[in-house]
This record gives C-alpha cells, structure tokens and sequence, in this order.
C-alpha cells in the first residue's frame, strides 16, 4: 500500500547481486509509475526510466531540454512505487563537474539503484539520431569521476554510457571505455553499436558488466534477449517500448472514438477496471482503512 516498503538499499543491493551473478537483467522502460508497476508485476527484473521517455511524457524531443530537476523528481516518483531497482538516464550529468556530482547524489536521493551518464557534447541528442557528437575523450573521463567522486552510497551503481561509436568509431569507444572503468565506473552502456559482432568486440574488451539498449527503433533489428546473453551482456533495456504501445493504442483508440462516436468497439483492447483495481491494490487501501476505524 502507498509505496514500496523495499529500501533503496535493499534495491541496490539486489541490482548489485544481479550484476555479480554474470546473467542478464530485463529492465523495461516505464513511463509512469503505474506502467512501473505492471512491470514488477509481470516479473522483470527491474525498471528503466529513459531520459527520451521524460522528454516525450513532457511533449518535448530529446534533445538536452529537460533538466536534472525533472529527471529526479520523476525517477522517484516511479521508484517508490516498486520493489525492484530501478536504473535511471542522466544524460550528460546536466553540467560541469560539480554538476554531474550533484545530480549523483539527488538520484540516491530519488531511491534509484543507479544511472548512466553519457558522452555526448551538450544539448544531447537520442543515441540513434544522425549528427552524434561527444566531447574529447578527457572531458567524458571528468564526467565519471565526478560521478564517483559525487557518489554518497558505495552500492549505488555507476554507468558509463559512450555514444562514440557512431560519432568516432568502434576503437575509439572501446578505448573511451576502458578508461571509463579505470576512473571507477561498474558498469558500461556502449550505445548504437552495429551488429552482434561489435557487441562481441566490446564484451572481449571490457571487464566490468555491460549494459546494452534493445530499441526496437535503432536503425538494426534489436538483437533479441538469448543473443544478449549469449554475447555475455548484463543488462538489457527497453527504453520507449512500453510507451510507444501505449500511445500507438491510444492513438487508434482516440481515431475510433472520435470516428464511430462510442468507445464499445475499442474496450476489449482497455485494461479493465479489475486489473487497474489489482495493480493499485485498492484492497490493500480499504483493509487500511477499515483497521484504522475498526481501531
């Protein structure tokens, strides 16, 4: 009832165990805390809040407009309300330094289990678009260790993202890192790579967890789970899958109703009114409410 009773603790601990363990996590992207919700309920085994998806719920593209603010305030939103870890987008760390460091610490703040934080020159873009560019190569270094160096609670799980292979090549971003990981990062999100055979590369030239990005919009078919883990990668995410099923039903919807005049010819598509009911656990409200007037 209200939020999880799990402690940001417990949670990264959890997501720290996984990473040990050597297998794959699935984190679907949530986009709310009640698509959070469906997905601790359907089993994953963690959640993912994509910066793209806070730019898009805001209306905006993802492009740098949101702010370290907006992130943290909906990372905790969306953590709170589940018991399994939850790993947030920082983009580039929203600064300086002195800036990435203190977005680390509002994120613990937040309840997250962790955060990638990127390469990418400001204002960023989505990792998939035409036109990438990173800061030179020292410049993305700093970002790390100002992360490391910002980090407040030990478990808190640090990863580098590099957008480099699409804007300088495959041996610059594998060099990039490694020195990503000498600066204290645990774990490495290389983005937009070409292929299972690039993935592989990386896997060979890193010794820490790798994270990798299963968009269904990459410009390559996403590779699927089994061939991840067969790469030997440790996170998997799907960042906008869930809402762009969302709003792909909630724009035919809207198309019908606004078409037929009646909602009928759509409701075998809603979730019904029982299965809201159960994710909210309104039960667990009304047994609250009836042992505090029984008291």
């Amino acid at each position: 009832m209200l939020y999880s009773d799990v402690t940001p603790k417990s949670k990264r601990r959890r997501l720290r165990k996984s990473l040990d363990a050597g297998g794959l996590s699935i984190m679907p992207g949530a986009f709310n805390a009640l698509s959070a919700q469906l997905i601790q309920q359907a089993g994953a085994d963690g959640v993912y809040i994509s910066g793209h998806m806070i730019a898009a719920d805001l209306g905006l593209p993802d492009i740098g407009l949101t702010t370290a603010t907006e992130v943290a305030q909906r990372a905790h939103q969306i953590a709170r309300m589940v018991g399994i870890p939850s790993i947030v987008d920082a983009d580039t760390g929203f600064g300086e330094p002195a800036n990435a460091a203190r977005t680390i610490q509002s994120l613990e703040d937040a309840g997250v289990a962790g955060c990638h934080i990127e390469d990418q020159i400001n204002p960023k873009r989505c990792g998939h678009s035409a036109g990438i560019e990173v800061v030179d190569e020292e410049a993305s270094i700093r970002r790390i260790r100002a992360a490391v160096a910002g980090r407040r609670r030990k478990d808190f799980v640090i990863i580098a993202r590099t957008d480099a292979r699409a804007a300088i090549g495959l041996d610059a971003a594998i060099e990039r890192a490694n020195a990503f990981v000498a600066a204290g990062a645990d774990v490495v999100f290389p983005e937009a790579l070409r292929g299972p055979d690039e993935y592989a590369r990386f896997r060979q030239a890193i010794d820490v967890p790798l994270m990798l990005n299963l968009n269904e919009f990459g410009g390559r078919p996403p590779l699927t789970q089994t061939e991840a883990r067969d790469l030997g990668y440790q996170l998997a995410v799907y960042p906008m899958t869930l809402m762009r099923l969302a709003m792909g039903a909630t724009a035919r919807g809207l198309r019908h109703i606004l078409d037929e005049g009646s909602q009928t010819g759509v409701m075998d598509d809603m979730q019904t009114k029982d299965e809201l009911y159960d994710t909210l656990d309104y039960e667990g409200y009304a047994r609250f409410d009836q042992s505090i007037l029984g008291a």
